[in-house]
């Protein structure tokens, strides 16, 4: 089932600028670190909705959907009882991960806190 919705801001590029652009891929609350929990194996919907407990369940649905409507994420059905579905990152997908690299790492450089967060692998 491809879902053919568009965000309002999806084709919003003043300037046609690069960043935003960029942004309107991978921008919001909670797409970096969809993406981070994702490449960390934590790739199911439950389990993601387990680790951002700040997430309701209809905004993880939207995030996911609009980054595997971008390409940037698979969803994989298996064919079992009960069904199982998770979520790859894709090869254009991928071409991301050293901005995610670079957001978590300033972010760990950067906190006031010593304390491990949701993003960090458990």
């Amino acid at each position: 089932m491809k879902n053919t919705a568009v965000r309002k801001t999806k084709e919003f590029t003043p300037g046609n600028c690069p960043v935003v652009y960029c942004m309107n891929i991978i921008g919001g609350k909670w797409k970096p670190s969809i993406l981070h929990m994702i490449r960390t194996d934590r790739n199911r919907y439950s389990i993601l909705l387990k680790n951002i407990t700040e997430i309701s369940k209809q905004t993880l649905t939207n995030q996911l959907r609009e980054l595997e409507t971008d390409g940037i994420i698979e969803r994989i059905i298996f064919p079992e009882i009960p069904p199982r579905v998770e979520y790859t990152i894709t090869d254009y997908g991928k071409t991301l991960l050293p901005i995610i690299d670079s957001m978590y790492n300033w972010g760990r450089e950067n906190m006031k806190t010593d304390n491990k967060g949701y993003c960090d692998k458990k």
